[in-house]
């Protein structure tokens, strides 16, 4: 008897046009498909203020906007909804697709942690890498339980750990100048 070979399933973004509009969150990373329901509560919480924060200052600066959940399409087989991103005017008006989907990576990416350790350990590494390799500047993992920002920014050509900004601190960035938010308002 011959052995079964079995061959991974490499999904893509055509396979997702057949899929149903239940309020699952579909994402494909380096062809292999993640699904997750609709987050907690506080976890949409959370992001609503960041967003708040982001968009207060981006109205004052002029620099970028944020979007929540935006779809980015990197390549057939890696398509992300991050919770959050912030990207300046200049490269939106390069990035977007007739559709509507980010083509590349946006200045920043923040995602919030769920409390599964699957959907953790994709936002601390699957994700993490994708970002670091499509160009993310920075990218920010917003721990609710731990109520900590862990932040990663591009050095080298990649996305390193620079620092976590824990409860009594404020969120400042060089990638946003005069950007300021106390880590506390957001949980």
């Amino acid at each position: 008897m011959a052995p079964v070979i079995s061959e991974k399933v490499r999904w893509t973004i055509a396979d997702l046009e057949g899929f149903p509009d239940n309020g699952n969150c579909y994402e494909i990373i380096n062809g292999e498909l993640f699904v997750t329901r609709a987050p907690h509560l506080d976890h949409q919480d959370i992001i609503g203020l960041i967003y708040a924060a982001l968009l207060q200052w981006s109205l004052s600066s002029g620099l970028g906007k944020p979007f929540i959940a935006p779809g980015i399409i990197f390549s057939e087989s890696d398509a992300v909804i991050p919770d959050l991103i912030w990207i300046s005017h200049e490269r939106r008006s390069q990035l977007t697709d007739s559709s509507g989907h980010l083509t590349d990576a946006p200045e920043l990416i923040v995602e919030v942690l769920s409390d599964t350790e699957k959907d953790k350990k994709r936002d601390r590494e699957t994700k993490l890498k994708l970002y670091s390799v499509e160009g993310v500047f920075e990218y920010w993992i917003v721990d609710r339980q731990q109520q900590a920002i862990e932040v990663y920014r591009r050095e080298n050509g990649i996305l390193k750990k620079a620092m976590t900004w824990f409860k009594a601190d404020r969120i400042v960035s060089p990638l946003l100048p005069g950007f300021s938010c106390e880590v506390a308002s957001l949980f």
